[in-house]
């Protein structure tokens, strides 16, 4: 294969399935600082503005797609849910004030860490775990 025939793969959107759309959207936009995008008129769809990889959110249940893929499951307790959401900040304290300030749920205040990140956890409205850290300098 030459080299001009090689693909780039790049992880384009992350979606994540919510209860409420609108609200998710909201609470994302305020409590992380971010941009909507887009919402969509029947609140089936939303995303934020966030650089390359688009942060979409969409319904647990939609007909469109539960019937192709399967319905979303969601655990039955109160365990942390099977995804993350990573957001990197150049002042991590200031960004965790500001989530917890909107609604976020303290988890773990930023602290730093022996790689040399600065991290702190919060819940979002719907139970996600948001990791919150500072950026990540490449060794050298």
């Amino acid at each position: 294969m030459s080299e001009k025939d090689e693909k780039v793969h790049a992880a384009t959107t992350q979606v994540i399935y919510v209860t409420d759309v609108a609200k998710s959207v909201a609470f994302y936009a305020k409590a992380f600082d971010y941009t909507v995008r887009t919402l969509d008129h029947s609140h089936r769809w939303g995303e934020l503005e966030s650089g390359q990889t688009t942060i979409a959110f969409t319904r647990l249940h939609q007909h469109e797609t539960d019937e192709l893929t399967g319905s979303v499951q969601t655990p039955s307790s109160p365990q942390r849910q099977p995804i993350e959401v990573c957001f990197a900040y150049a002042d991590v304290d200031a960004a965790y004030k500001r989530a917890v300030e909107n609604g976020a749920v303290p988890v773990s205040e930023p602290e730093d860490k022996e790689w040399g990140q600065k991290v702190g956890y919060v819940r979002d409205i719907n139970g996600i775990v948001v990791r919150m850290g500072s950026y990540v300098q490449a060794s050298k």
